[in-house]
């Protein structure tokens, strides 16, 4: 089979994944009967200054981050919806819509980029690391290269330890798991091999343009950038936080395209290991079941997307 050229992303969801196509988002979700049920977005059409945007470098992050909030929050209620549906029956499904919704959108917050919730998250998790380190260290250090360095190191401190800790929980665990079989199924397609259960099953769970490895460098890009703004007091260095944060995202996007086009030269290719390690907790080898939802969902996509033309 000839190498593909297309690059397709994805999104782990409940019980199900996401696949995002230049024309149409399909999520394909498997019910408690076994029953492999879809949700089909046509892609709209994108302004001539929207388009525009998104060649921009160091602008196209951004603007990738929104847009994935957009289509990502669609299609995480549809599986939360079906979730709640088979768990508690039609009629109690939409009494706990709510509820599930707000429960889960937290939960997931800050481990699914695709989600309403990730600049919240991202704001939160940015001045937290902060207030904590200025308690500690603040009369400790002057040198404020350190204060940036120690900062980094304790969000990436709190970002283990929550996801270590929500992966514990059997609901994560399994988005995990399909957030792997997403990976395995984008990587055999890009390795040319028809997509069945055994074929995509030997490709690896990790891989180099996922949003988890956007996390991580965020945190590696913040340290870099925040040392060339100099800050006096806890305030100025939060305020400086909240306004860099564009720039510390738009730089992390660039840096995690980079690393993707690297990925093939022997030496240059370990500049991505940060972001792979990370998908060591953000990701769990799916069940064969789990994989051919997976595959569902990436051949409906494909199958629309020549049909489908963006409105």
């Amino acid at each position: 089979m000839s190498q593909p050229t297309a690059v397709y992303g994805g999104q782990a969801v409940i019980e199900g994944v996401m696949f995002a196509g230049r024309n149409v988002n399909v999520t394909a979700v498997r019910r408690k009967n076994q029953e492999i049920t879809y949700y089909e977005v046509p892609r709209k059409a994108s302004s001539s200054i929207w388009k525009t945007l998104k060649k921009i470098p160091f602008v196209r992050g951004v603007i990738g981050i929104v847009e994935s909030a957009a289509k990502g929050s669609q299609h995480l209620t549809y599986s939360m919806e079906s979730y709640a549906e088979d768990e508690t029956g039609p009629e109690e499904a939409a009494a706990e819509k709510k509820k599930e919704k707000w429960n889960l959108s937290m939960i997931l917050g800050v481990a699914v980029v695709g989600v309403l919730s990730f600049i919240v998250g991202k704001l939160i998790f940015t001045l937290v690391p902060t207030v904590l380190e200025s308690a500690i260290f603040g009369q400790v250090f002057h040198n404020k290269i350190l204060h940036n360095l120690l900062e980094g190191v304790i969000k990436i401190i709190l970002l283990l330890g929550y996801l270590w800790f929500i992966s514990l929980t059997p609901l994560i665990k399994r988005l995990f798991q399909y957030h792997g079989a997403e990976h395995k199924v984008i990587s055999a397609f890009e390795g040319g091999v028809e997509l069945t259960v055994e074929n995509v099953q030997k490709f690896s769970r990790l891989h180099y343009r996922c949003g988890s490895s956007f996390i991580i460098f965020t945190v590696i890009v913040g340290v870099i950038i925040y040392s060339f703004f100099p800050w006096e007091t806890i305030t100025q260095r939060l305020i400086q936080r909240v306004v860099l944060l564009p720039l510390v995202l738009g730089v992390s996007y660039e840096v995690l395209r980079g690393t993707n086009a690297l990925r093939e030269i022997p030496v240059l290719r370990s500049l991505g290991y940060p972001g792979l390690w990370l998908q060591l907790l953000t990701t769990k080898e799916p069940s064969d079941d789990q994989v051919a939802v997976s595959i569902a969902s990436f051949n409906r996509m494909r199958e629309l997307d020549r049909q489908v033309q963006p409105v």
